[in-house]
């Protein structure tokens, strides 16, 4: 079985030897990181199965790091912070993050949200099984989407979980706590909000995707 391992980008010492005693108990490796200049330089030298990001840090915020993450790697993000406006949970989102958890937290449920995220990351589609939706070919081996038009599209990796789920249930009306529980492999917190910031950014990148709102429920692809 590989090896389980945590990257924490936290600056709060209290928080990471509390963190780290858990995650350490549970058989994980743990790796802290005080800033984000040091966690990139970690990622650099040591592959992690998840990263936990605080969004406020000194020097390079976690904005910053998750989008230099994002550049070269689809390691799991989970960000970790007091920020709690729906604003902030957003542009989480949008950056590439995978989830979002604030302050004050129960590391049970991180622990839980992150073997999810983990989980996620390993069931995902292998093989070259390609699945059509109205021209647009979502490729389960190469994780990337070739438009009508010929063109290859190449989706976050939480964006291609969302998009594959859909494209296997294609026709089917699916809500959110389903997508939820489907793709983010946890059972449904109340965050319907990261469903919705999601699906906007795969209709921004893939334009003239048959992915419709179902009202009252949450999503379809195709008909």
């Amino acid at each position: 079985m590989p090896e389980r391992s945590i990257l924490l980008v936290e600056d709060e010492e209290n928080i990471a030897e509390m963190l780290r005693g858990f995650f350490e108990r549970d058989g994980f490796r743990f790796v802290h990181a005080f800033t984000g200049e040091d966690a990139l330089d970690m990622l650099r030298s040591r592959p992690v199965s998840a990263v936990l990001l605080d969004l406020n840090l000194p020097g390079m915020d976690g904005v910053d790091v998750c989008r230099r993450i994002r550049r070269s790697s689809d390691v799991p993000v989970i960000m970790l912070t007091a920020r709690d406006s729906e604003v902030d949970k957003v542009v989480g989102l949008e950056i590439g993050a995978d989830d979002y958890v604030t302050k004050p937290f129960s590391p049970r449920e991180l622990l839980a949200r992150v073997k999810a995220v983990m989980r996620r990351t390993e069931e995902r589609p292998a093989g070259r099984t390609v699945i059509d939706v109205d021209g647009f070919e979502v490729d389960g081996g190469r994780r990337k989407v070739t438009t009508p038009g010929g063109g290859d599209v190449e989706p976050t990796a939480r964006e291609f979980d969302l998009l594959w789920y859909l494209a296997e249930n294609r026709g089917l009306a699916l809500s959110r706590a389903q997508i939820l529980d489907a793709v983010w492999g946890y059972d449904y917190f109340g965050e319907t909000r990261t469903v919705d910031v999601h699906v906007r950014q795969l209709r921004k990148k893939l334009d003239g995707l048959p992915l419709s709102t179902v009202w009252g429920v949450g999503y379809r692809l195709g008909e």
